[in-house]
């Protein structure tokens, strides 16, 4: 799945939606609010988390749709969420996965 552009107009996810697709995405929590998720990643230091964060940004830059991103030493705090709906979309779960996929093990 590739995410696509989304310029509103169409719902955010319900929240049976997305407990569905949290079943996709091993890690992932959805907010109280039900408006986004998140998760957070360990590394030895501030060098591993940074470079982490570079392959996440390709990722995010090639499907566009970006993620907010929280770095500090060893920790990387990754939140989604489709903001031109105020909510969760397929976007947020194609993109979890994708960052799962390919830039936890570099």
């Amino acid at each position: 799945m590739k995410c696509k552009p989304c310029e509103g107009g169409v719902e955010p996810f319900t929240a049976e939606q997305a407990a569905t697709y949290l079943k996709e995405v091993s890690g992932w929590s959805i907010a109280p609010d039900g408006l986004s998720i998140t998760k957070k990643y360990r590394f030895k230091n501030f060098k591993e988390a940074l470079a982490f964060v570079d392959r996440v940004g390709e990722i995010a830059e090639n499907e566009g749709h970006h993620p907010d991103i929280n770095l500090g030493w060893g920790r990387v705090k990754i939140t989604l969420s489709t903001h031109a709906i105020q909510g969760l979309s397929d976007n947020d779960f194609v993109l979890a996965y994708k960052i799962d996929a390919h830039a936890v093990h570099g």
